[in-house]
């Protein structure tokens, strides 16, 4: 797909995998609004990008109704059209789901599998009058077999999944194009920052970096592909395991004791 003067909007657009995505888009010549909920973050990385684009913030709780309607008013006033969306966005409070507070594995649906399911019917009528475009859903490997004390965090982006799958078929020969990327463990805070309460099983996989991602985001806009899953060979073992879970019981053990040594690496190397 050519980015030149297309409209995209980014949620969880200020730092991470969005802030990523923002730049990358932003060298390809695109338009972007970029939404999060911390107003100062989100100047600052369209400070960053101004230079190369036109870059219009719009701070807000994915979560909210009413403020994803605002949102593409908004995009259309700035822009008249809307061509890409990337639903980004994440939450996750991690622990045994008995011990996680109720409000926080709401608010984990609510972020991760709500938001994208409202923000993408909302983008439809938007994308069907630009003449086609793109939502692109970021999921995690976590979504395609469950993971341990990230309980509500693997069924929201489960549920992710299914819901972009469920919806490609729908829009089939519409000319608009909606996928997930399911990446492991991305080199960010949203784990780095977290990362005694990360489980060892997740740093078993290969450690991916934000711009990874974001390259996913931008070859997903303009290939047939539904999903990619990064790195590719634990996109396989997640289906394996998913499809044999006799086989992840076997495994596990093995998994674990690897991503612990990788977790104590990878806190040595931050205390130095």
């Amino acid at each position: 797909m050519i980015f030149k003067d297309k409209t995209v909007i980014i949620t969880g657009g200020s730092e991470g995998v969005g802030a990523a995505a923002a730049r990358k888009f932003a060298d390809a010549g695109a338009n972007l609004m970029l939404v999060a909920r911390g107003k100062r973050n989100l100047e600052s990385i369209a400070e960053e990008l101004r230079d190369k684009t036109r870059v219009e913030i719009f701070a807000m709780d994915v979560s909210d109704p009413e403020a994803c309607i605002d949102l593409f008013k908004k995009t259309e006033f700035e822009y008249g059209r809307v061509d890409i969306l990337v639903n980004n966005a994440g939450f996750h409070q991690r622990g045994p789901a008995e011990s996680v507070d109720a409000r926080g594995l709401g608010k984990i649906i609510d972020v991760n599998l709500k938001a994208p399911i409202m923000l993408s019917r909302l983008a439809l009528p938007y994308l069907r009058d630009a003449g086609g475009g793109a939502i692109i859903n970021v999921g995690s490997l976590a979504g395609r077999t469950p993971v341990p004390n990230s309980a509500a965090y693997s069924a929201s982006k489960s549920g992710l999944r299914a819901f972009t799958y469920a919806v490609f078929e729908e829009l089939r020969d519409s000319g608009i194009k909606i996928a997930v990327v399911s990446p492991g463990p991305i080199d960010t805070g949203f784990i780095m920052s977290d990362i005694d309460q990360v489980s060892d099983l997740t740093f078993s996989q290969a450690i991916s970096t934000a711009d990874d991602v974001a390259q996913a985001i931008l070859d997903l806009c303009g290939n047939t592909r539904r999903e990619k899953s990064l790195p590719a060979i634990s996109g396989l073992l997640t289906t394996l395991t998913y499809l044999m879970p006799w086989l992840a019981r076997v495994v596990q053990p093995l998994l674990e004791r690897k991503g612990a040594r990788v977790k104590r690496r990878l806190k040595a190397q931050a205390r130095q």
